[in-house]
Parts: structure tokens; sequence; C-alpha cells
């Protein structure tokens, strides 16, 4: 998978913490209750109007939407609520949104990394109070991370975007593919090493950090320096000099086929070309295993992402509004989504049984992965460390200049801001 440039954020825009709590605190734009007839002592609902968009796929079939918009209703009988609903994939929810933000949708389902573009266009909302309390109660932190955005959250994530480990299970164990050194003396492990949306997986288990601990601190750049680092470059310098590691970069899934590789890794969209290759019941999946640097055990961690519901900073239902967010991204929506469309949650209470595809990716998002950042100048990143990943492929960073590479890689990627 490509990693893609991220937007310049600009300025943050965001509404009131109390506004957004829910409860419609002082200051909220939410519609006043409407007045009880005389000699009736029960408030009459509230009329709102709420404009929903999401991929067409959730209108479709068995309309994962509509079930989960009229529970909505259901579970608030204080408000009379007209929908509308419109097709917007999660992908091109900035574009449409950003055509006019007034008039666009009061609650839409988007990429995370679309978070800095709509802020800079006021199109989103700020998330605070029980809707914030689920969130984080609801989700790893990795998740929670891939919807903060200058000490804001945006949005309330219902599925993981990031990769995992497909194997041959005639080939590896359950407890080989803990440890990718103990699965190179039994088999092919194919890994994309000169792609750098996986490159620096290696890096980051042992303290390289990109933007901060968490990815939200745009002063602290890109730190791949010191003897932490360098003693990555040196354990990749002897991995790529094993037999039995190849870069699968530019590989298919099909080459689990002939034996080219008995390991690969990817995410969710490579499941059916895996089961195409080797067959249903010869697939193991589970969440990137750990390696041995040093003699300790290093937990590998993948690039994650997420899609979330968001609610329009324009709206003018907002208490409305972002109440319907939380049920969107809730446990029940959740595995109404897994259920009818397949969607892997992020709601770590939900039992996926059995589903070992599932469970991998939900692993990934749990302990296996940190948040892609979304600051600007992550574009710094992907090109120098395709470069060293390349480099050290090829064999021409070698444990005698592997210190002066990799101080070479990171001085580039924190060379100069982005334009």
């Amino acid at each position: 998978m490509n990693a893609k440039k991220l937007f310049n954020a600009g300025l943050s825009f965001v509404l009131a913490a109390g506004l957004l709590a829910g409860c419609g605190n002082g200051g909220s734009a939410a519609p006043a209750e409407s007045a009880a007839p005389a000699g009736n002592d029960a408030a009459q609902p509230v009329d709102v109007a709420l404009t929903v968009w999401s991929p067409s796929e959730d209108q479709a079939g068995d309309n994962w939407l509509q079930k989960e918009l009229d529970a909505f209703q259901a579970a608030h009988p204080e408000w009379n609520i007209t929908f509308t609903t419109g097709v917007c994939p999660e992908g091109d929810a900035l574009k449409n949104i950003t055509t006019d933000a007034e008039a666009a949708a009061d609650v839409f389902l988007f990429a995370n990394d679309q978070i800095p573009g709509l802020l800079q266009a006021e199109a989103l909302a700020q998330l605070g109070g029980k809707t914030l309390d689920q969130i984080k109660s609801q989700n790893s932190q990795t998740t929670v991370n891939s919807v903060s955005y200058n000490g804001g959250v945006y949005g309330v994530p219902f599925t993981g975007n990031t990769w995992f480990m497909y194997y041959d299970k005639r080939v590896f164990s359950e407890d080989d593919v803990k440890n990718i050194d103990k699965m190179l003396e039994v088999g092919k492990v194919g890994f994309p090493l000169t792609n750098s949306w996986y490159f620096a997986s290696f890096y980051v288990a042992n303290g390289c950090t990109l933007f901060g601990a968490d990815g939200s601190d745009a002063a602290a750049g890109i730190d791949f320096s010191g003897d932490k680092a360098v003693a990555v470059t040196n354990y990749l310098v002897d991995l790529v000099a094993n037999p039995n590691f190849v870069d699968s970069n530019g590989l298919s899934a099909s080459t689990l086929t002939d034996g080219t590789i008995n390991a690969y890794f990817s995410g969710t969209w490579d499941y059916d070309a895996v089961v195409a290759a080797i067959g249903e019941e010869n697939v193991g999946i589970c969440a990137a295993p750990t390696y041995t640097l040093n003699g300790e055990e290093k937990q590998l961690k993948a690039f994650a992402g997420s899609k979330a519901v968001g609610v329009n900073k324009n709206s003018k239902a907002p208490e409305q509004a972002v109440a319907l967010a939380a049920w969107l991204g809730g446990p029940e929506a959740q595995k109404d989504h897994y259920d009818m469309r397949n969607i892997i949650p992020t709601d770590l209470s939900i039992n996926v049984g059995d589903d070992a595809l599932a469970k991998a990716q939900m692993d990934a998002m749990d302990f296996a992965s940190i948040v892609q950042p979304l600051q600007e100048n992550m574009g710094l990143y992907w090109t120098p460390a395709q470069t060293l990943g390349e480099e050290i492929v090829k064999g021409t960073v070698t444990h005698d200049n592997a210190a002066e590479k990799t101080e070479e890689t990171n001085k580039a990627m924190n060379s100069a801001a982005v334009n």
C-alpha cells in the first residue's frame, strides 16, 4: 500500500467542549425543547433534521445505515428526527464536504488522514464530554491517537486500517509465528523492507519515534538517530543476508503458492488473494511478530489509521449530531457493521469469535501498531526510509557503515518543511 502525503493542517478550529459533551450545556446551538401543551405535563419531542453521509455499501442490501438510524431514533424519543441520507465514500469525505461545508452533512464517515484538511476547512467538530469518554473506553490507544490532532479528538472510530501477517500453516506453527527469527529457521519470510509504509516497524520497535511517542508532537520531528536506530540497521543487514528472508515489496500473494515465500505481510485487502494462493484451510493470520535484537524481544509496530464518524462543525443540531456520531461508532452499530458488511470493529469489547482476520487486525491496532502521524512533515519520512531499505537490501549498507547511513537517513527525514 502506498502511503499518501498528508494535508497541511493550518489552524485548528474546534467547538466549545461543553457544546460537544452531548448534554446541551450553556452556549449550545441545539434546538430548545418545545413547550408542552396546556394540561399535558410531558414535553413534546423536539423536531430535528439531520443529514448523514456514508458509503453506498452501507445503504444497500440489509441497509446498515437505516437500521442504525431507526435504532437511534427509538433510543431518543425526546427528539423527532427527520433524516436525510446521502452517498459519500469515506475517502471522498474531504473533497465533498469542503466543496460547501455549511451545506454538507451533519454527520459523515471519513478516513482519519483527512482530519487536517477538514479542520482547515472548518468542517470538523472536536468531540468532548461523554462522547470522548466513550471513544477512550472502547478503543486501543493507537486507535484513539488515529483520530487525535493537536490535543483534540475529532471522530468516533469504527474500523482500523493497518497491516499484519499471513502465513502458511503447513510451514509455520502458532509458536513459530510469534518471532520472525524463529520463522526464518523454518521457512521463507517475505517482508516488504523496501516499502517505507512497512520499513519503520523495526525501528519503532526499538524506541525510534515519529513526532513524539504518539505522533502528535510536530516539534519533536522524526527520531531515527543514535544507538537505538543503528542497532536496528545492523539487525536488518543480517536479516537480508539470511537465505530465508525475501524482500517481498512488489510481490503478490500468489507467490505463496510455489513457496517463494511462506509468510506475507499485508492487510485485509489481500485476504481473498491469500486464500486463493494456498487454500483457506492453510491460511494463518496474526499480528506482526516480534524480532530479537541483542537478546531482547521487540514487537514490530505497523503504521495504523482508522475510519471514523465525524460531526460537521457547521451543524445546526450539534447536540443530536454528536449523539448520532457516538451511536454510529458505538458497540452495537460496530457489531452490526461487522455482521452485515464484515467491517472489522475497533471496539475491543466486541467478540469476533474464531474470525482470525478480524482478530489479527484488532490485535494489530491494540498492541502491534502506532498511528501514522498526521503531521505535515510526515512527508519527509517516505523517500529516505525507502532509500535506506533499498540500500540495505542491495548490500550497500554494511556493519561498517551502518551508523553513517542511519544518521544520514535521520538527517534527511528532518531536512526541511514540506512545501
